[in-house]
């Protein structure tokens, strides 16, 4: 595994984004294990996860497109953040662009902010997690309403590797619907990996007990 990937792993335990014990998600499932990145809440924070995001970008889809769209609402800052990664680390200058929930009827009008979409553009999505690609379903109807653009992919942070809304990964279900790639920064088979039994900061996150109960998990929702 790349160290930028252990870093991410061990950068959201700190942040207390991974947490592990009884959790259920939006889908109602009871898992052991829950991503929340509504808990990068500083500027450190975000400057850091912009930073994976531009790497893991880089490495999966390059730097040929001219947009990032970030959904709203918590893929606005994922946008902002990664953005300026890229234009710090990789010396590409991309605009970025999201979607409000409600459409504005004065100053900066229209659906969208950040920069507006033109015919041409290739646009990147990111996100946080996508577990049913509920979002997507929504984004991007309104991305192809601006005009004749080009959606070259998807990238999150964590691939949660459980079945969407058929036997395969939501992401897996998302390309081939769509027809694009998509990428995450690490998968949860990493972070097992990287956690299992290995103390982090003195403590041991993923012991044989926890590792069962996510075995278990996939047993009955992996993908």
């Amino acid at each position: 595994m790349e160290r930028y990937k252990e870093e991410f792993i061990e950068f959201m335990v700190d942040s207390d984004v991974l947490k592990f014990g009884d959790f259920v998600t939006k889908s109602g499932r009871k898992t052991p294990f829950f991503v929340n990145t509504g808990f990068y809440r500083t500027g450190a924070q975000l400057r850091k996860l912009g930073g994976y995001y531009a790497k893991a970008i880089h490495d999966k889809f390059g730097l040929d497109f001219d947009v990032l769209f970030g959904p709203a609402y918590k893929g606005i800052p994922l946008s902002v953040a990664a953005s300026m990664a890229i234009s710090e680390n990789y010396d590409k200058d991309i605009k970025y662009c999201s979607n409000r929930k409600e459409i504005k009827d004065h100053g900066d009008k229209g659906i969208l902010l950040g920069s507006p979409l033109a015919a041409g553009d290739k646009v990147l999505l990111i996100e946080d997690v996508t577990t049913a690609g509920t979002s997507i379903e929504e984004t991007l109807p309104i991305i192809r309403a601006q005009g004749d653009v080009q959606v070259c992919g998807l990238v999150v942070s964590v691939d949660r590797m459980e079945r969407g809304k058929g036997e395969k990964s939501a992401l897996a279900e998302i390309s081939e619907t769509y027809g694009f790639e998509t990428a995450a920064i690490v998968t949860m088979a990493e972070v097992v990996e990287h956690l299992h039994n290995r103390p982090y900061r003195g403590k041991v996150y993923i012991d044989d007990s926890l590792k069962a109960a996510i075995d278990a998990y996939y047993a009955q929702y992996g993908a």
